[in-house]
């Protein structure tokens, strides 16, 4: 286990009962649960490999590959169906030059749908970074990107 991972789990050593605030920590530290990490983390709470795997799989907050530094999620709920996400994220998926649900080669950009961020009213919506962005239209999606790029984030 490397110094970064030891360091982050010395505090939890046979603490089987955190181990969902565990799995948030080490994300929120690393970006993703690496295999290393998940590894690091079954060896230091003692639960079995194929539980830490079963309890963040579960969960649809925790990635198991690397993400982009921003992160782009279209609401593809109902409301936000109808009103054109597939329009926005066609148009998010050509000026980030990635599919939906990859991340960028070089690390800057991943996009995902999600299945609602229960801002219906605002519908289509579109999380980047956190920052909602409401009654999102295609023409504003360059505007956002340039920002992201220009801003480093």
């Amino acid at each position: 286990m490397d110094e970064t991972l030891h360091n982050l789990l010395a505090p939890y050593k046979d603490k089987s009962e955190a181990l969902i605030p565990i799995l948030q920590h080490v994300q929120g530290e690393l970006g993703y649960l690496s295999d290393e990490a998940m590894l690091a983390i079954a060896g230091t709470t003692g639960i079995p490999e194929s539980r830490v795997y079963a309890v963040a799989s579960f969960y649809a907050q925790f990635y198991f590959t690397r993400r982009g530094k921003n992160q782009t999620k279209v609401c593809s709920g109902t409301a936000c169906h109808v009103k054109g996400a597939a329009r926005i994220l066609d148009t998010f998926e050509r000026e980030l030059g990635i599919a939906c649900g990859t991340t960028s080669e070089d690390y800057e950009h991943t996009l995902e749908t999600v299945a609602c961020v229960g801002s219906c009213a605002l519908a289509p919506v579109v999380v980047v970074n956190d920052e909602v962005h409401g009654q999102m239209e295609s023409g504003r999606v360059g505007k956002i990107v340039a920002g992201l790029n220009t801003n480093g984030g």
